[in-house]
């Protein structure tokens, strides 16, 4: 079983950056590949970024590619999202998830609660 609990959301004016952080708990936390998602307002959940369990990068969505990192610490159990030049598009639910990886919602076994991210014009 693994608990995940994203901070760092709130309010910023485009062009800001902020960092988002999802802290994970239970034993087999670093066997999973990570993933953050986001949901924007009357839209479907999408793919943001993932991370494997050794630290390499998967991928991220072509939308922020370039804009956006994902890191991640397994020393002290914490996945990073690291969001720069932020426009209002990029405002959403944004949901840190846990497993085996890849752009697929169904391939992740677990959810934060999510933290709202607000980018005003």
């Amino acid at each position: 079983q693994v608990q995940l609990v994203e901070s760092g959301g709130g309010l910023v004016q485009a062009g800001g950056s902020l960092r988002l952080s999802c802290a994970a708990s239970g034993r087999t936390y670093s066997n999973y590949h990570m993933g953050w998602f986001r949901r924007a307002p009357g839209k479907e959940r999408e793919f943001v970024a993932a991370i494997r369990w050794d630290g390499r990068i998967l991928n991220y969505a072509g939308s922020v590619k370039g804009r956006f990192t994902i890191s991640r610490d397994t020393s002290t159990s914490m996945v990073y999202l690291q969001m720069n030049s932020l426009k209002p598009e990029d405002t959403a639910v944004y949901y840190c998830a846990a497993g085996s990886g890849g752009y697929m919602a169904s391939s992740y076994d677990y959810w934060g609660q999510g933290t709202q991210v607000t980018v005003s014009s």
